[in-house]
């Protein structure tokens, strides 16, 4: 089977399970493993922060963002079809006690104006408590329900300027910033300069078997720490998966642009389908949506055929290209594709 249903997917190759066995471990609730302070201390350097807390899921990250940021009764500003907002289980309010204010970007992007209608300042005419505070703005690069698109870095700085204008803090759902990066050449940590606070993850793009971080100032990254623990995130000898993940970091973000080209075949087979409709705009990294009738259908006769991908609405279907996915996969992915469509 062709598993394409998405990047979270991989199998760790057999470098990274000698590195994880070998890899040396104390306790992380104690602050002693050396391998969990390594891929901290990495991670930090490449996105240009203080420091870098290694949590179990890109989920408890943003959470955790939402809390260091945030107090029960506060508004956040992001956009409508964030992951934070559609693929967390209603975590910010179940967990962080906020609200969302959703905006309505183009591929996932929104404006600076569209940040400060969303965030308006309190009018001295009403009392204060009258309205929920907006505190927190975030963006998500690369942008999963809009196609793994890519926020352009001129934007975030515009973002950016408007929320330190605005009075707002700023967190990154950096998940597949790896991805982002590959595409455009712009460095980790440039990117990461346009928020106060960024998710990585490794356990997408970069094929480890589990984890994510958050990374930011000094101060907000121990208080990070205590939502860790809080949230039932607390690891011991978490040298043996941080391994996983450092070796991921150091091994695999090169080799990136691969599934960004598999990608495009694919798409643009997609499009070369009567029966198929695709926004090959949208196609920027490993991400493929596309839509046909009965998508569920298409996705059984799919699998039939070797090949797995995952219906995400009635007519709507990913495809996510990632390291255990080859050139030949995707010729024989693409041959499947199109003996079920009929083109």
């Amino acid at each position: 089977m062709i598993d394409l249903r998405s990047d979270t997917v991989t199998r760790p190759t057999e470098a990274m399970r000698a590195a994880m066995a070998s890899a040396p471990v104390g306790d992380d609730v104690l602050g002693d493993d050396p391998t969990v302070r390594r891929l901290e201390e990495r991670v930090a350097g490449l996105l240009g922060k203080e420091d870098a807390v290694y949590v179990p899921s890109g989920t408890m990250a943003n959470q955790i963002a939402l809390r260091v940021h945030t107090r029960p009764g506060d508004r956040v500003v992001m956009d409508a079809d964030s992951h934070i907002r559609v693929h967390e289980s209603g975590a910010p309010a179940a967990l962080a006690g906020v609200t969302i204010a959703p905006v309505a970007g183009d591929l996932g992007v929104f404006t600076p104006d569209q940040l400060a209608e969303a965030a308006p300042g309190p009018s001295p005419d009403f009392p204060p408590g009258l309205f929920d505070p907006t505190t927190l703005v975030t963006m998500e690069n690369t942008h999963n329900e809009a196609g793994g698109t890519i926020w352009p870095l001129e934007s975030m700085q515009s973002i950016q300027a408007t929320a330190s204008r605005l009075g707002l803090g700023v967190h990154l759902d950096g998940a597949r910033l790896w991805n982002a990066a590959a595409a455009t050449g712009i460095d980790l940590a440039t990117y990461a300069a346009t928020a106060d606070t960024v998710n990585v993850c490794f356990s997408k793009g970069l094929g480890a078997p589990i984890g994510s971080a958050l990374a930011g100032p000094q101060e907000v990254i121990d208080r990070a720490r205590w939502f860790k623990k809080m949230y039932g995130g607390g690891f011991r000898q978490a040298g043996i998966i941080a391994a996983g993940a450092l070796h991921a970091v150091d091994h695999h973000r090169e080799r990136l642009a691969e599934d960004h080209a598999n990608a495009r075949r694919f798409a643009e087979a997609v499009a070369d389908i009567d029966t198929l409709s695709i926004d090959l705009a949208a196609v920027h990294t490993n991400l493929v949506y596309f839509d046909v009738a009965n998508a569920q259908q298409f996705v059984d006769r799919l699998r039939a055929e070797g090949v797995d991908s995952l219906a995400v609405g009635p007519d709507r279907i990913r495809v996510v290209f990632h390291l255990d996915v080859s050139d030949d996969d995707t010729v024989e992915a693409i041959g499947a594709l199109r003996k079920v469509a009929g083109g």
